[in-house]
């Protein structure tokens, strides 16, 4: 069961990645010039409340070294290479087990 919540998620991510990136792809064709959404400008354009209280509980909580290098960085990545790659690393972690070769799969 769990595996399926895994690669059901995992399929999710990687159609929102899609739609992303067709969004993208629209709006580069619009302008006439590649543009590509930054993750952290998706989620502030979604819930921009949420955005600065992560930044500041990750701050004040975790560690303040962990938000500028790390977290800031995933935020400058391009919204369908996150969802996708997130996608497909849930789909690689919720795939069945290989039967192993020489062993009988009617138990």
């Amino acid at each position: 069961m769990i595996r399926f919540l895994i690669r059901l998620a995992g399929f999710l991510l990687l159609a929102g990645g899609f739609a992303s990136l067709v969004i993208d792809g629209t709006r580069s064709i619009a302008v006439s010039a590649v543009t590509v959404t930054r993750a952290g400008d998706a989620w502030y354009a979604l819930s921009p409340a949420t955005l600065n209280l992560v930044q500041a509980a990750t701050e004040r909580y975790a560690a303040p070294w962990l938000w500028d290098p790390v977290l800031v960085s995933v935020l400058f990545v391009p919204v369908f290479a996150l969802l996708g790659g997130l996608g497909f690393l849930l789909l690689v972690i919720g795939r069945q087990p290989a039967t192993p070769i020489g062993w009988s799969s009617r138990d």
